[in-house]
This record gives C-alpha cells, structure tokens and sequence, in this order.
C-alpha cells in the first residue's frame, strides 16, 4: 500500500466491488490533467456466497467477514482522505432473502466516507457491462475490434460482447466457481459424476448464453476477475502472483484450457502447490475452471487461438462511474 496523506490537491475516489467470494476496494485520485492515478487496490475473500445457493439466504458467518471487511476498508477510505465511495454487490446479493442485513452493514461503515452511501445492487446485465468497460481500458485498439470480455465471478459468469457498429450486447449466466462448488463438486476432489454434472449445467447455460449474445461474431477475448487472473498466472508459469505480469497478458486459448482441465480434479492442498494459488481460491477454482474449459473450447471450436487477461474489471467500472458523478 502506497503512502497515503490526509490532504491532497486532488479529489480522491474509491470503488468497491462485493461478490460471491471476494470484497476489493479500488482508491483512486484524479489529477489536475484529468488522468486517474491508483493510489491503492486491496482484496479480501469473504465467501459472500457461502451457502446462498442452497438456503436462498447470506450465512451468519459471511456477514461477520464482510463486517471485518468493511471496517478494514472504511479505515483506509478515511485515511486517504476519499469523498465518494460507490460499492456494488453483485450476484449473491440479488439471491438472498436477509440481504437487508447486509445493506445495513455497508451502510455503517459506507456512511463514515459519504452521509447516506450504501451498497447498490449490480444486475447482471450492468455487471457485464461495468466489467467491459474496466476490461477494455488498457487494450490497444479495442474500438477496431468485435471484443468479448468475460468475468468469471463466484455465482455468475457475464459474458458482454462490443464492437464497431453494433450495439453491446450482455448477459449474466448463474455459473460461478462458488455456485458450481457448492452445488456440483462437493467433495475434494470431486468425483468423475459430480464433474460430469457440472459440466452439462454449464453446458446448458452457455447454451443460453449464445442465445442472447453474438459470440460468433467475436474475435478478442478478454478474461477478467481472480479465477481467470489465476489460471493465467499458472499458465505463464509464475512462482507468485505477479500483477503487473498478468495484466494485459495474452496467452493461447489452447494452453489456458489445459491449464483449467488439471486443476479441476484437484485437491485443494494439490492447487496451493501452484504460487500463485491464493488459498482462500483453492477449493473452488475448480468450478470455474469448469466453466473456463466449456467457452474456451467454444471459441477454439471456431477458430480463435488467443485470449488476454486483464486485471483491471468491473471494479475499474465501477470506479469511473463514481468519478462521474456530483459531489
């Protein structure tokens, strides 16, 4: 974490994007020639999701973790002097019947940076396109190309295709590494039935998916969020997680898929072998590796070779969002 004086000549932003298994917090200045400097970018896994699949409500315990969460990040905020905050919550929170709990929690903390601020809930739909917009930030002559970006989250995957002269066209499919888990691969590692099954549910869902979006039309990929992030930093053969080397990385689509199928039936002790593996990802990345193997082979299947990951996502979205608004 970077220095952080109270005072600055210039107005600092932060964004916040909660989901199914991690909160991350985006801080953010902006400067006198209208550029945007990071100041700070933090994240926690909290296992939002933990158990929403299958009781249709938030867990006492993944409360308390996103309380812990929000203290940590409301202490930063206040440190680095930021005067607007927006926090998105995505899929597990359109899910669960005692969501309310959770709003008052962001409230508390949201409100010691701005009166009033609470989380606001993300449709699928805005997600999607929140993601594209961070995703395409730093991709060289993305305006010329038909791009789809792809964020792989917790409970849900959203698939956002853009390109010269057509309209974006999104769509949020429940297919995330913790639903998956949670849902499918429940044991460790999971048997050749529970795979078998998760993978004709993802099938059937990206069956839909290409109902409501051209990814025919598509000739870039892009791969955003901690799962795709991952297999990338594994498939690069990095000892650690390295940020700055995975970001704007591209990687053939053949090894990224071989990367996805072998850690599918590990364990979670077999994955934190991998350095780059964060532990609290280990035991659900293969639900998302799941998901990574169906639309890469899709996409091989019609002729591209590449796909290029960016760190840089809805959170990035959300951030210049935030920025654009009225004190």
């Amino acid at each position: 974490m970077s220095a952080a004086p109270n005072e600055s000549a210039n107005p600092r932003f932060a964004a916040i994007d909660c989901g199914t298994n991690s909160i991350r917090l985006l801080i953010s200045e902006g400067t006198s020639d209208g550029q945007v400097k990071e100041l700070n970018r933090d994240n926690i896994i909290v296992r939002l999701g933990q158990g929403v699949d299958a009781t249709g409500r938030f867990a006492d315990e993944a409360l308390e973790r996103v309380d812990k969460a929000l203290q940590i990040y409301a202490d930063r905020m206040v440190e680095y002097g930021v005067v607007d905050v927006m926090m998105g919550a995505t899929s597990a929170t359109r899910d669960a019947t005692n969501r309310e709990e959770f709003f008052e929690i962001t409230r508390r903390h949201l409100g010691r940076v701005r009166e009033g601020a609470v989380a606001q809930v993300i449709s699928g739909e805005q997600e999607a396109e929140l993601s594209f917009r961070g995703a395409v930030t730093d991709l060289p002559d993305a305006e010329d190309r038909t791009i789809c970006v792809i964020d792989l989250g917790g409970g849900s995957t959203e698939f956002v295709v853009h390109g010269p002269g057509r309209e974006p066209q999104a769509f949020s499919a429940n297919m995330g590494c913790v639903r998956l888990t949670e849902r499918f691969l429940v044991d460790q590692p999971p048997t050749p039935q529970q795979v078998a099954e998760a993978r004709a549910f993802v099938e059937e869902l990206l069956g839909k998916v290409r109902e409501h979006v051209e990814l025919r039309a598509v000739d870039q990929i892009v791969g955003v969020a901690g799962t795709m992030t991952t297999l990338a930093a594994i498939t690069l053969g990095l000892s650690s997680y390295d940020p700055e080397r995975i970001h704007m990385a591209t990687l053939s689509l053949e090894d990224f898929r071989s990367t996805a199928r072998s850690l599918v039936e590990l364990t979670p002790p077999q994955r934190c072998e991998y350095g780059p593996m964060h532990p609290g990802r280990a035991d659900v990345i293969g639900g998302g590796a799941i998901v990574v193997d169906a639309f890469t082979s899709q996409f091989l299947d019609w002729g591209l070779s590449e796909i290029t990951i960016s760190e840089k996502d809805i959170l990035d979205g959300v951030l210049a969002e935030v920025m654009a608004r009225p004190l």
